[in-house]
């Protein structure tokens, strides 16, 4: 498919001269995305076709951030089980259990070992759709040493209290060094396959095969810097689009991605939508099609935490612009579609979570999916998941070392 340049979207403010932007998964001399970050301003302006409208959207009504639990150490993914308790994934290797509104105090027994450094560890959790059926909970986490690690997604059943049956599923075809990128956002597709982003291996001067890892993202034979569409067993679907490509992986479902970690599927029309890191800024938000290539690193508004260039295209025949554009950086995490009936007026809006914003971007679409507008809604912590229970509230988990549950309530 041809790409159509679509709407792009500039914070305004300014970035000190140098800054590192950590919660951009940030550069090799700061590894962690964990660090302290500064808050984009309120006001934001844009560069847009003619036809669209980016005036700020009227909220009605106005958000607001209710915290319903503390004490999370770093939350990164969460998940309702049927009858309404809900999963939380801590980032140095645990699984919580929030019931009637309460945190347990024990974590949940029966989790591997995980490689918890740097942006590393337990990430993404999310039940199966027959889950009240077989019980099966999936995970995403860092695996290996500093040396060599990848992310691998597993499955374990849950009886309510403890895991068992830790199974291994899937893990990416190449080894990396360092501490970033490891994707690990999980979306469950219609069908009953499930989606797995996965990083582009991290920024320079991390190398592989004799080049910068990102260009990984670019290699349809490697998983880094891509989605890939499994079966619930980790098995590959026969209708993924390179199944049939020589020499390419045929797991993959897009590519040219540098670090998605806001993946929502639009419960009503089936669309994925998807939230990437940049560096120096670039944040995208993207619409998703199977076998399309988002760009990275051949094509990017991002620049180096060095300051240069890192491309100087910014669209090109063949590859997908994004539909938004974050510059300065958002570091955008955790997205959802809302479909709930707790607040007409939000339907169908997407909402991106920030962690250098400690923001959401609440984007209204029209009804071809084009963007018409979007407002900050401020939380004050790091964003690292957004998600829509099943009550019809909007869920927030922030990454801080006293970590919250959020909910997200008319005012």
């Amino acid at each position: 498919m041809i790409s159509i340049r679509h709407c792009y979207f500039w914070a305004v403010g300014l970035l000190l001269s140098g800054l590192t932007l950590s919660g951009c998964d940030s550069s090799a001399t700061a590894p962690s995305d964990t660090a302290s970050s500064n808050t984009v301003p309120d006001a934001v302006s844009s560069e847009a076709a003619p036809a669209e409208s980016t005036e700020p959207l009227a909220q009605t009504p106005t958000p607001q951030a209710v915290t319903l639990v503390e004490s999370l150490e770093h939350p990164w993914g969460l998940t309702w089980l049927p009858d309404g308790t809900l999963l939380v994934t801590e980032r140095p290797g645990r699984l919580r259990i929030i019931r009637d509104g309460v945190l347990e105090p024990t974590p949940v027994s029966g989790l591997p070992d995980v490689f918890s450094r740097g942006q590393g560890g337990l990430m993404d959790v999310s039940v199966h759709p027959q889950f009240a059926e077989n019980q099966w909970v999936y995970f995403t986490y860092a695996d290996g040493t500093g040396s060599a690690n990848r992310t691998q997604v597993a499955r374990a059943q849950f009886d309510g209290s403890a895991l068992s049956n830790w199974q291994v599923i899937f893990e990416v075809n190449r080894t990396k060094e360092g501490t970033q990128h490891f994707g690990s956002r999980l979306a469950w597709m219609p069908d009953g396959t499930l989606l797995v982003s996965i990083g582009d291996g991290g920024n320079p001067p991390i190398t592989l095969d004799g080049e910068l890892i990102r260009h990984q993202a670019q290699n349809l034979s490697s998983h880094l810097g891509s989605l890939v569409r499994l079966n619930d067993d980790g098995s590959v679907p026969d209708d993924n689009p390179f199944v049939d490509t020589p020499g390419a992986d045929p797991t993959i479902w897009s590519y040219g991605h540098r670090n998605i970690q806001g993946l929502a599927l639009d419960s009503l029309t089936g669309q994925v939508w998807a939230t990437e890191h940049g560096s120096r800024g670039g944040d995208e938000l993207n619409r998703i099609d199977k076998s399309e290539n988002y760009g990275w690193p051949l094509v990017t508004h991002s620049r180096e935490y060095s300051g240069g260039e890192i491309s100087s295209e910014r669209s090109r025949p063949g590859m997908v612009d994004p539909l938004i554009v974050w510059t300065p950086a958002i570091a955008p995490s955790g997205l959802t579609v809302y479909r709930g009936d707790r607040v007409p007026q939000w339907q169908g809006d997407l909402f991106a979570g920030g962690l250098v914003s400690q923001s959401i971007q609440q984007i209204r679409l029209d009804d071809s999916g084009a963007v018409l507008g979007q407002t900050p809604i401020n939380i004050g912590q790091r964003v690292r998941e957004v998600a829509q229970g099943p009550d019809g509230f909007i869920y927030v988990l922030t990454d801080e070392s006293n970590g919250r549950l959020i909910r997200l309530e008319p005012g």
